[in-house]
Parts: structure tokens; sequence; C-alpha cells
């Protein structure tokens, strides 16, 4: 099998325009290629005019060692890689106890798929409800105002992932191509099967739901066993012969204990007071950076025109996406986050008396707006003395939005031209705020420090020369975005193991090794290797 990349054809190319030009840039006849498959597929769009796609191809020849030679020294000709996964061989194990995976978020979910299918039967805790529970009650905080810190966007079967755009694409090193195990498994559990091959894969809440339970299914019907409502208390610590500390079991909320010595720990980045715990039992955590902002909204018809000029509302295309950053006079950068096409901005608060923001897309991305969190970069300088520093510092600033909404769990926003002005809103206009339960419109100033508020102040005005209308008056502003990553890292060792407690498997999101849900089940897949015994970095 040969893998042919760079091969460009137009947007609206004939259907048998693909084969046609992989024999021409092959130089071969028609007979002899036996097939071909399509690895990747992406979108240039750099000139709105003459949008391409440009494809990389896994090609089977009858003769692939004459092509071969042929095209010696040429890099868009070679073999095509093995990305099948191949799983490692388990060491022995000397205890009977099963793993156990605490969160059944995307890391927790492909750690726990992994152990299950080495025949390690593991034991999934997860502190919220199965999927559709979860949903009714994130749907209820939204329609009703009802939070339940135990259920939300942030806790519960799927994730936090599962109230985003569902997007599957990472800019991770990946030599092992890990993330075609993580694709290949939402495929069997009923993703669509485009996310094999397009560019900026995604799937979409409603669909994630259905994805997430059959993977649950699979890891039951493999001898795994899952938990929910069942949250974490403590981490039983002893210390062994050799005087390290290590992992014994661990105490539920209901006063119930599990022996324990394999702990996989993928709680998310927002299990602030499993950090706590942790912290308190004497887990090595330090502070990490992580960004701060707003969501943004624009009509999504503005950004299609923008990005894909006449061919705007082409079906091939979809809604247009965009990746933005800006340096700033003050030092900060600034720049997009989780850009939703087609989506809306979402309540995703996990503690009472806070307002957080987050955006979501269904698979059809068809909403009337575009959204995305226009963050700023802050690092542990800016919230100094204390490993958990920065979740006292995110909780100030939900907290201000809180009140700036109403307190009533209404999100504080502001039209971009008031805001550029410095001056409250008192209305909105064109762009009506996809937010729910609702957004009250006021100063956004109040709701992040100084310095990150003169840093997005000067950013929109750059953005709006990239993308011709970005700083429109009526585009709005809804604060606040505080949970674009963990704010702390629970460091681990090259065996992947806690660096000061054996046993313990920090993982994903919430311990620092990922962002988002492909590097999540990515992260998930080695950790679970390393439990079996045969991963290391």
């Amino acid at each position: 099998m040969l893998r042919l990349t760079e091969l460009k054809l137009p947007l609206d190319h004939a259907e048998g325009a693909l084969r046609a030009a992989v024999l021409k840039r092959l130089g071969v006849g028609a007979g002899e290629l036996i097939s071909f498959s399509v690895f990747r597929r992406a979108v240039d769009a750099r000139k709105p005019k003459a949008i391409v796609f440009i494809y990389t191809l896994d090609v089977a020849l009858k003769n692939e060692a004459a092509v071969l030679k042929r095209f010696a020294g040429e890099r868009n000709v070679s073999v095509a890689p093995d990305v099948g996964y191949h799983f490692v061989a388990p060491a022995a194990r000397a205890s009977t106890l099963r793993p156990v995976v605490i969160g059944a978020g995307p890391c927790g979910l492909f750690a726990a798929l992994i152990l299950a299918q080495m025949g390690l039967r593991p034991l999934i805790l997860e502190r919220g409800k199965v999927v559709r529970e979860r949903t009714k009650d994130t749907f209820g905080f939204w329609r009703r105002r009802v939070l339940n810190p135990e259920s939300n966007a942030q806790f519960g079967e799927g994730g936090a992932g599962t109230f985003s755009d569902g997007k599957l694409y990472s800019q991770v090193k990946d030599p092992r191509y890990l993330g075609r195990k993580v694709l290949t498994e939402f495929v069997t559990a009923g993703a669509p099967p485009e996310i094999l091959y397009v560019s900026k894969p995604h799937i979409g809440t409603f669909r994630l739901v259905t994805v997430v339970e059959h993977m649950r299914a699979t890891i039951q019907a493999l001898g795994g066993e899952f938990r929910f409502q069942t949250r974490v208390e403590r981490i039983a610590i002893g210390t062994d012969g050799a005087g390290e500390r290590r992992v014994e079991g661990l105490v539920l909320a209901d006063g119930s204990t599990i022996a324990a010595e394999q702990v996989v720990l993928a709680v998310g980045h927002s299990a602030r007071d499993t950090f706590q715990m942790l912290f308190d039992a004497g887990v090595h955590i330090e502070a990490k950076p992580f960004s701060i902002g707003f969501r943004i909204e624009h009509p999504q018809s503005l950004i299609d025109r923008a990005r894909f000029g006449p061919h705007a509302g082409n079906k091939l295309l979809g809604a247009a996406d965009y990746k933005l950053v800006h340096h700033c006079a003050n030092g900060r950068s600034v720049y997009s986050f989780c850009m939703c096409p087609g989506g809306t901005v979402v309540a995703t608060a996990s503690e009472p008396g806070r307002v957080v923001t987050n955006g979501m897309s269904q698979y059809s991305r068809n909403e009337r707006n575009a959204n995305a969190g226009i963050v700023v970069g802050i690092t542990p300088a800016d919230y100094p003395d204390h490993p958990l520093a920065g979740i006292a510092f995110q909780r100030q600033w939900e907290e201000r939005a809180f009140e700036a909404g109403g307190r009533d769990y209404s999100a504080p926003g502001q039209r971009v031209g008031d805001f550029l002005a410095g001056r409250a809103s008192v209305s909105l206009g064109e762009v009506v705020p996809s937010y729910k339960p609702s957004v009250l419109p006021t100063d956004l100033a109040t709701c992040l420090p100084d310095y990150a508020i003169a840093a997005i102040r000067e950013a929109l005005p750059a953005f709006a020369r990239e993308i011709k209308g970005y700083a429109m008056d009526d585009a709005v502003l809804t604060g606040v975005e505080t949970r674009t990553s963990s704010p702390i890292s629970i460091r681990r060792g090259a065996d992947f193991q806690s660096v000061n407690t054996r046993g313990l498997y920090p993982a994903g999101e919430g311990a620092g090794y990922a962002g988002g849900i492909l590097s999540a089940g990515i992260d998930g897949i080695k950790v679970a290797e390393a439990v079996a015994g045969g991963g290391a970095e």
C-alpha cells in the first residue's frame, strides 16, 4: 500500500476525478490500480474564489515497488504507514485487584475500553449520572435555572466534551496513530464514518450521547463495571516496604470502601473538590497556565462569507470556522478557543453561585450564530503562592459573572461596539445571544482582570483585519469562559504514575495531560497500557 499526499482537486470536482488524478499523478494505467481510499481530506480556502480539496490517499497497485522506485526521494509518494492499533504485551500481574478508573469522560472511557479489551475487567466510578439522565439535568439547568452540582455540563458520563462541538482533532504528537484508534472506536460506536478522513472531524452533542452509550455497553460486555453517582471522597494511601507512598484503596462518599492498587485518575478539569482532596492527601500537584475570557457570537453567514467568499453556503464546505491569535502590547496573547460553527453558547457552571460559559454545536452545525471563546493566556504568576490558587482565581471571576448577570444564572453580555467604547450595554442588537437561560446586557469590564479586558479590546480590531466584520457593533460578548483547561498539573513520571504516589495514574485534561476529546482519548489509551504493565512515555 502506498501513501499519496497533497493531491489537489477543485471543490466541485466530479465523482470520477479523484481516480483519474491518482492515475495521472502516479503515471500508471487503469489496469495497474487495484484500489484506493481517502485517509484525509482537507480544505484549502486561502483563496475563497478558488477553494480546493487536498487529499491524502492510500493506494494499492499491482507493482508498487516500481512506482516507489520511480518516485524515490519524493515526499508525496511513500509506503503507507501502519495506522492500526497494536496492543502492548501486558506484564504479569502481581495484583488480583481490578484496576479502577475514576471518571467516565473521554480519557476514562478509553482507559477503561483498552483495559477491558486486554481482559482486565476495570471498575469505572463516575460521580455523575448516565449520559441521558445527565442530559436531562443539564437541559433542566438551561431551561429552569436549577443546577445539580453532581450532574451538569461538567460532571457525568461522557465528560465535559459531551456538551461541546464534539471536535475530534488535536495538535498533539501521535507517532503511534493512537488518534486513529480513538476515531475508529467512535465509528464502531455509531459516529459518522467521515470522521476517519475529514481534516476537522466532529460529532456533535446528540450523536455523542449515543456513541458514549455504545462504548459503555462494549466495556460492560468485556467485563468492565460502571458505578454511577459514585463520588470518591478519599484515596487511601499507605507506605510500602520500600518506604514509598502507595495507593491502597478508595473511600466513597457513602462511606463504603474499595480495595485498589491501580487507580486511573481521569476526573476532568472541573473536579475542584477532588483536586483539594488529592492535595490534602499529599499527592504532588503544581499550578499550571490556562486562559480566561468571553464567548463571542456573530452571524454564521458573516463568517461563511469571510472564509468562503462566493462558495459560502456550499454543502460540501458546511459552516466555516476560524482560528485567530493576537499578541498584545501588554505582553498577553489573545486567541480564539473552541470555535463552534453554527452552534450555541451554553451554561457550564458546576458550582452554585457562579456563571461559566462554553460553546456547543450539533452535528448539523446549522444554528444561526457562530461562537468562539476569545481568551487571554494567564500563568501561575497571576495567581501565585499555592498550587490550587488557579481554582480560587477561576471562582473569583465566575462569581463576578454571576453577580453581573443578576444572580439567577443569566450570563452578563455586551455588544462589541459598547465593549470597545468602554460603555455598558443597555440592550442588544442584530445578533441574538444563544446562551440559556438568558443574557443580561451590562458592562463586562468588571468580569475579568483589567489586563485581560485591555488585551481583548486590542485584539478584536486586529481580528477584524483578518475577518471582515469581526468587530461589528452588534456582535455579542458573553461572560465568562474560565474552564479552558485544568488550572493544575498532577505530575507523573515516565511510567505514568504520580511522581510521589505509586499506583495513582493521573490522566487526561484534569491532570494537565490533554486538551480536548481526541487528546484525552489518546492519553487514556497510554495510561491503560501503563496500568497493564506494557507502556511508558
